[in-house]
């Protein structure tokens, strides 16, 4: 009994202790208005714009009239949210708020410290944030780049564009040079976001930003995989980075041509003749089930031998024997035999050219022919001349 007395105590110490350790680790119920940066400097002559955060905390919503005390002479603040001015803000409960102070100092202001206090309140709630503000005559530059997709996905024969942001976070304008470090034999190039110049350099005014692309073509022997591309925005002695992301599936690419590079053969009339081809998969995948077929003239005979491929691996090639007969009603001369590869999503088509020829039984054949003719002539005149 002791023992189960003395476990149950444990146990409920043990509780006990973690309630408190959680209670001590959680945010008391409220509201709280705050920023991550309560002293700032800033640039006179320039709009400058503060975040601040007002959070509910396990309390029902409630309305907050905003406002902003401590406003110098010449100056104008204004609290935003969702871009647009607001007089008062209603958290919901476990959620925050963000929120904009918005200052614009005249270039001729003082440069003495000041301190403004944003206010949020009603009847039962009074909260004050003060913020210190310094002035100065110019910000050290400041660059950002963000892309809007930084992966993206497709064959060594896609064109990628990657649709990039620059910001200007400095008070004086920056002309910002622009570069992509990419694998070897990449083509890279800029352009602005709604044009097809190409452009080495944006210029941006202070505190707006410019939208460019970079447009990234592989090359089509670029193995299968994922490749990095790191973009560099320069100027005024700052620099910003970001890194992308390529990845490369991989496809087939099959081609046919004759043994020795020439599509063309020799056939005889109503005799099959036998033309050696390459099959190439100079793709970055596997060609799966290749079908070979082949268009001839009206009743030609034409097969292929294998004529169904189970796989071809990239930068594999393999010989098909061809077997060609023209049909007995064929005429000598040059005739064109459509050849076709087929496989699941990829194909190749080539043209042979087929020089038909008479046998050679054929022609003499004719030449007795013409012999026996010859000489009955001849033997017609001596027996009819001599009359």
């Amino acid at each position: 009994m002791r023992k189960i007395f003395a476990l149950w105590a444990c146990t409920l110490c043990t509780l006990c202790l973690q309630a408190t350790a959680l209670a001590a680790n959680s945010t008391p119920p409220g509201l709280y208005l705050s920023t991550d940066y309560p002293s700032q400097t800033i640039q006179a002559g320039q709009t400058s714009n503060i975040p601040l955060s007002l959070h509910n905390q396990d309390t029902a919503p409630t309305a907050l009239a905003l406002s902003v005390d401590g406003v110098p002479k010449g100056w104008t603040a204004t609290l935003m949210g969702n871009g647009r001015p607001v007089a008062a803000a209603m958290p919901a409960s476990n959620s925050t708020l963000s929120l904009q102070l918005r200052i614009n100092v005249p270039k001729d202001s003082a440069r003495d410290p000041r301190t403004l206090t944003v206010r949020a309140g009603n009847d039962a709630w009074h909260l004050s944030l003060p913020l210190n503000i310094r002035l100065a005559d110019r910000l050290p530059a400041q660059l950002s780049v963000t892309p809007d997709l930084p992966q993206l996905t497709g064959s060594a024969h896609t064109a990628f564009d990657y649709q990039l942001t620059i910001k200007n976070e400095s008070g004086e304008q920056v002309l910002a040079s622009l570069a992509a470090v990419a694998p070897k034999y990449f083509d890279t190039s800029f352009t602005e976001g709604y044009g097809s110049q190409q452009i080495s350099a944006v210029p941006i005014k202070p505190g707006e930003s410019k939208t460019v692309k970079l447009h990234v073509r592989p090359p089509v022997t670029v193995k299968t995989g994922e490749h990095e591309i790191q973009v560099k925005v320069a100027g005024d002695g700052v620099q910003a980075t970001t890194e992308l992301k390529l990845d490369i599936t991989g496809q087939p690419t099959l081609n046919l041509s004759g043994r020795d590079g020439l599509m063309s053969a020799t056939a005889q009339i109503d005799t099959l003749s036998t033309v050696p081809l390459k099959l190439q998969n100079s793709g970055t995948a596997t060609a799966q089930n290749i079908a070979l077929s082949g268009t001839t003239p009206t009743g030609w005979k034409i097969d292929f031998k294998p004529d169904h491929i189970a796989s071809l691996e990239p930068g594999k090639a393999m010989e098909v024997e061809t077997h060609i007969t023209p049909s007995a009603q064929s005429l000598a001369g040059d005739y064109m035999v459509k050849l076709h590869a087929i496989s699941e999503g990829q194909s190749a088509n080539g043209d042979l050219r087929v020089s038909v020829t008479t046998s050679s039984l054929w022609g003499i054949s004719g030449a007795i022919l013409i012999a026996i003719a010859l000489l009955i002539l001849i033997g017609a005149v001596a027996r009819y001349g001599r009359r």
